[in-house]
């Protein structure tokens, strides 16, 4: 099965669980299944993993917008055999080992500062906040006519050594050094 059909196929499937809690998936639920597929499209180097049986962790920093959707969609999953885990953090500094980390936008007047401590730390970073990308984040959510769309500094990503498929970059913008 080819990976774009495998990601359609486990959006499916993340969006079926989504259906039986919620009528209509909230903007937040989507952006969950988003955090997921990205574990499955990006490239993380070795050493990002404390040993081959770490976990896998997706971080939510700040207010936690997702409740307990972001936990039952990756729930007994896993990523190149490391299972899945959701840590959530109220401070940069409480983040020891991370791969992917959503930054709330409670964090807004942090972010700069926050990415500035997680620099060359391997981890994914994802936001929806005004300048997210500008200020150094890799992935920014950004909202469009009621549809839920990328914007990736490729620059960022490689300053932290991932790796993000073209499948996935096909499907976003790619901002330039200090885009938003």
């Amino acid at each position: 099965m080819s990976l774009l059909r495998r990601l359609g196929v486990v959006a499916l499937l993340a969006w079926g669980a989504l259906q039986a809690t919620a009528a209509t998936p909230t903007e937040y639920q989507v952006k969950a299944v988003f955090l997921y597929n990205f574990s499955q499209f990006v490239e993380w180097p070795t050493v990002a993993f404390q040993d081959e049986r770490a976990p896998f962790i997706i971080g939510v920093l700040g207010e936690d917008p997702f409740g307990a959707d972001l936990d039952a969609i990756v729930r007994d999953e896993t990523v190149a055999d490391h299972p899945l885990v959701v840590r959530r953090y109220g401070d940069a500094a409480e983040i020891d080992s991370c791969h992917i980390l959503f930054i709330s936008s409670s964090e807004t007047a942090r972010v700069e500062q926050v990415l500035a401590t997680l620099k060359g730390r391997n981890i994914l970073t994802v936001g929806d906040t005004e300048n997210f990308s500008r200020l150094g984040g890799i992935i920014r959510f950004v909202t469009e006519r009621n549809r839920i769309r990328l914007r990736i500094s490729l620059n960022a990503a490689v300053a932290e050594q991932l790796t993000i498929s073209s499948k996935l970059l096909r499907l976003a913008e790619i901002v330039p050094a200090g885009g938003s």
